[in-house]
């Protein structure tokens, strides 16, 4: 078993909201809504530890996005008024599409306040045996979001004051965070993973940006918020493509990125999507090097039905023909409710899941 994250057996980071945590989203407000949220964390937190996790996070079960809840807090970015964006997702039974509100960069981005600070606190405090984990989106998914449009030319007539405000923005939060004790946080970052995907490149190419280089660009960004984070605080980075009511929005391996990605990003670990034929193969792995963790998603949070322990266990074997097994970890390839709404599958079934995980990383690694 390892004693430092990532862990043999983790996961991304939200969780399915119980029924009585949704009717309590919709009835309730300030200290009872709170209230509410401990009790419903408690228990998911118990949940985790009993599916022998050795990391457990808040399932995210204050928030109504993975990302958006975290992004707004930052000072300088709002919500643009009046304006929305499409992002088309795709199932097996066709596309939905989602309308979330446009942002703007209005002001000087800056930290007002540590972000999820009183929620990390509560999160530190109620784990047993389990490490708290903290999961933020990616300084990357602010400007993915909305591009060069949702700069405002007056506040940054140069882009680079832009990206240098962001990350030292990002870098004081990582502080922060760290001055509370966090041990384990992770940067969400759907955008390394779409920019895979030839029409996603496109896509931002039509909007005018160099998408062919954009991930050297957030790379280099991550990495200068994380470029005095503190001793002792392990930072993993999860990519995925798309993650909304159990449908996705890109496809493709990671061989785009894999290369400068594997090599250059400075986090800890990797949690890679891996549950189906729109990730790809194992081939970029080849591309991390020593001391860095992969934990393979090869659990899909997408479906209820449980995957085999021999299956698991092959693909694992796969992997590790490009990296040393002892690399290795084994994860859900996204969260299960990365919005409000959450996934098709129910919470037994989710716990059955996480239960399997920590079942077959015990038989892998010991």
């Amino acid at each position: 078993m390892r004693t430092s994250p990532p862990f043999r057996a983790d996961h991304v980071g939200s969780l399915l909201r119980p029924a009585a945590l949704l009717r309590a989203r919709e009835t309730l407000t300030g200290d009872a809504l709170r209230e509410a949220e401990d009790e419903a964390i408690r228990d998911v937190v118990r949940k985790q530890q009993e599916a022998g996790l050795q990391s457990a996070t808040d399932g995210e079960f204050r928030r109504a996005s993975w990302h958006m809840d975290f992004i707004y807090r930052l000072g300088g970015i709002g919500q643009a008024a009046d304006e929305h964006i499409t992002v088309r997702f795709h199932n097996e039974q066709g596309d939905i599409e989602f309308t979330p509100a446009a942002l703007r960069v209005h002001d000087r981005i800056r930290l007002t306040e540590p972000i999820f600070a009183d929620d990390f606190a509560f999160l530190r405090d109620t784990v047993g045996t389990a490490v708290p984990k903290l999961t933020i989106p990616s300084p990357s998914m602010v400007h993915y979001r909305g591009g060069p449009a949702a700069i405002d030319p007056e506040v940054y007539p140069d882009v680079e004051e832009f990206w240098r405000d962001l990350s030292a923005a990002y870098a004081e939060q990582v502080r922060r965070i760290g001055a509370l004790g966090c041990t384990y946080l992770q940067f969400d970052d759907t955008s390394l993973a779409y920019l895979n995907d030839p029409a996603q490149r496109a896509e931002l190419a039509g909007r005018g940006d160099d998408a062919e280089h954009m991930h050297l660009r957030y790379i280099r960004q991550i990495n200068a918020a994380l470029a005095a984070k503190p001793a002792g605080m392990t930072i993993t980075t999860h990519m995925c493509r798309g993650n909304f009511r159990s449908s996705w929005a890109a496809a493709g391996g990671y061989d785009f990125v894999a290369e400068a990605l594997f090599g250059e990003l400075k986090v800890d670990g990797f949690f890679l999507e891996y549950d189906d034929e729109r990730s790809g193969g194992f081939e970029p792995l080849r591309f991390v090097p020593p001391g860095k963790m992969v934990v393979l998603g090869l659990v899909t949070t997408k479906r209820g039905e449980l995957e085999s322990k021999d299956t698991l266990k092959r693909r694992i074997d796969e992997a590790a023909k490009y990296i040393d097994l002892d690399q290795l970890c084994l994860s859900p390839q996204c969260g299960f409710s990365s919005t409000v709404e959450g996934n098709q599958l129910t919470e037994d079934e989710q716990f059955a899941k996480l239960r399997l995980i920590a079942e077959t990383a015990q038989e892998v690694w010991g």
